[in-house]
């Protein structure tokens, strides 16, 4: 089981611990940023290139012979907009082996000029999955992608994992890429390029003692001496009935092992809450995280009480104590 693929009706809606002495720090508050234009998303990721930001979201679920591809958004007053969407990149040909009605999860990074985008494509309740990527140096212009063609990452028979939602990070000069959904939980696996992975599978996070191993969506970053992990747990896609929240681990290394405040490992159940249904904010989850290097902004969908539960674009800056993002 996995998350659910995105409807949405028109483009209108679119965009839509560590054992280490922790450093006492003044508490600063999470805050949300105001967002404005057309908000309608799903697992949004986000970029600034320039003075412009750019967001890709899951595609518009439609047939399995003519699947949606990634919604590409932008915004040039800031990243709480406003929005407007732009286009969609097109699913390309080899996805149709796995029967998908759209390509979800997207991740988006630079390296050099060059600009990636990953990308999932399964069978819903399944672990017949792979990763795609494709290229441009222009990234506002969807007709611009290069899809490469084949899948970075797979899973299926004879596989515990769950090769969906990508997470792309640079530590240091060294690509990593996270990933994985419900089955054996949440891996890591180093690219030997920006589009193939070497070495082995190491397992981030997983929750063995719940029922279908409810965590998936990973994103990392680092702040300070700390690697951490965002995980979304429980369910998504259900509307206002979802129960996604998101969840936090750190630890010195990339590969782990990541403990909550508790000092629960992740890769043994556990994850200190950063974020749940909050006012009309319903099921916050499908997050990424967006930095200059200073401010970390969490990017995430929600579904809108205020709206009869449609998905929708939020950001929120995360506040810190004790190096440990803020509730």
């Amino acid at each position: 089981m996995h998350r659910a693929p995105l409807l949405l009706p028109t483009l209108a809606l679119l965009l839509g611990a560590c054992t280490q002495t922790q450093t006492p720090t003044t508490l600063q508050p999470q805050t949300l940023i105001s967002t404005s234009g057309d908000l309608g998303a799903h697992d949004p990721t986000i970029i600034k290139a320039g003075t412009t930001y750019y967001a890709y979201t899951t595609g518009i679920e439609r047939t399995t012979s003519n699947p949606g591809g990634i919604i590409v958004h932008v915004s040039d007053g800031g990243i709480g907009g406003p929005w407007r969407t732009l286009g969609e990149i097109p699913a390309p040909t080899w996805t149709r082996t796995y029967s998908p009605k759209n390509v979800w999860a997207p991740e988006i990074v630079q390296n050099g000029s060059t600009y990636y985008l990953y990308y999932a494509v399964s069978q819903f309740g399944t672990n017949t999955s792979a990763i795609g990527v494709a290229t441009t140096t222009t990234p506002g212009n969807p007709a611009s992608w290069r899809d490469h063609g084949a899948p970075v990452v797979t899973s299926g028979s004879g596989t515990t994992h769950n090769a969906i939602d990508p997470a792309v990070f640079n530590d240091n000069g060294t690509w990593w890429m996270s990933f994985g959904s419900f089955f054996s939980g949440i891996k890591l696996q180093r690219l030997a390029s920006m589009t193939q992975v070497t070495g082995p599978i190491t397992t981030l996070a997983t929750r063995p003692a719940v029922q279908h191993n409810p965590v998936e969506a990973p994103s990392l970053m680092k702040r300070g001496g700390y690697y951490y992990l965002f995980t979304s747990w429980d369910n998504c896609c259900r509307g206002l009935s979802s129960t996604y929240n998101i969840r936090v681990g750190r630890a010195t290394s990339i590969t782990g092992p990541y403990t909550d405040k508790n000092g629960v490992r992740l890769d043994q159940g556990g994850g200190s809450l950063v974020l749940e249904s909050r006012l009309n904010q319903t099921g916050p989850g499908g997050q990424d995280i967006q930095t200059d290097g200073t401010t970390f902004n969490l990017v995430y969908h929600y579904y809108d009480t205020n709206a009869n539960g449609a998905p929708k674009l939020a950001v929120r800056q995360l506040g810190w104590n004790a190096d440990w993002p803020v509730p």
